[in-house]
């Protein structure tokens, strides 16, 4: 079975084999990129990386919901969520892969 998530300690681990830099120094910069995208999405609402895609927040209003099991209603709050949504470029390239 194929490994599902992936730890910003394992992409640091990635980038210090790949580039030779200290563990600390890779670690800051994952930590870095993450805090770029968090503040992004928290000042414009919006973070589009090049060639990779684009994070947006949205606002879910809130709704009734029922439990499946009781059929009781309850009263869903209103949340934001992030929704992801890859580029042409990047899809392109995921589905060029599952051709080989």
């Amino acid at each position: 079975m194929e490994k599902q998530n992936i730890s910003r300690d394992e992409i640091a681990e990635a980038m210090k084999n790949e580039f030779g830099f200290n563990r600390k120094l890779c670690l800051d910069i994952v930590n870095d990129i993450i805090d770029v995208i968090i503040e992004g999405l928290q000042s414009d609402k919006k973070v589009k990386i090049h060639n990779f895609g684009t994070f947006k927040l949205n606002n879910k209003k809130s709704r009734i919901g029922r439990n499946p099991k009781t059929k009781e209603e309850y009263e869903i709050t209103s949340r934001n969520v992030i929704t992801f949504k890859a580029s042409k470029i990047l899809l392109k390239y995921i589905n060029s892969d599952t051709d080989k």
